[in-house]
């Protein structure tokens, strides 16, 4: 549910609806009409100075990441803008979009649109860190049922 989340009504919320507004201080960029019905988690995400923009989304079974960017770490998204025009919800979340679109017109790829399946019973993972540095500071561990 976290993750959905991000697609509901968090900075990825466009995948769903426009509402009516801007979402930018200019005219060029109001929010996307892709109007997506089902239930898709995802994951939004900028690098310092808008060098990198990604949206990582997920669908019961097929998990994509979009990057955008460029080798040369002196290019920034924005223009001057700030992060308004260099964020991944303005750079790679339009290309899954599309991407999306694009696999749910053809349906012998068989991507699902259904909800998601909530795990029967709990889900523990065991997470081996041995070896792992933390650097000579300390790591606290909660133990937290999902």
């Amino acid at each position: 549910k976290l993750l959905m989340g991000v697609t509901e009504d968090g900075t990825g919320q466009r995948l769903r609806h426009n509402l009516g507004k801007k979402f930018y201080r200019n005219d060029a960029v109001t929010g996307y009409p892709y109007g997506f019905t089902n239930e898709i988690a995802g994951k939004t995400g900028t690098t310092q100075n808008n060098s990198d923009g990604w949206f990582m989304g997920v669908v019961p079974n097929l998990i994509t990441g979009v990057w955008t960017g460029c080798e040369d770490r002196a290019a920034h998204f924005g223009g001057g803008w700030g992060t308004y025009y260099g964020q991944g919800a303005t750079t790679a979340l339009p290309i899954w979009a599309v991407y999306m679109k694009k696999n749910y017109e053809n349906p012998e790829l068989g991507i699902s649109m259904d909800p998601f399946e909530r795990p029967k019973g709990r889900l523990d993972i065991d997470v081996d860190c041995e070896g792992i540095s933390t650097g000579g500071g300390v790591i606290n561990f909660d133990e937290e049922e999902f």
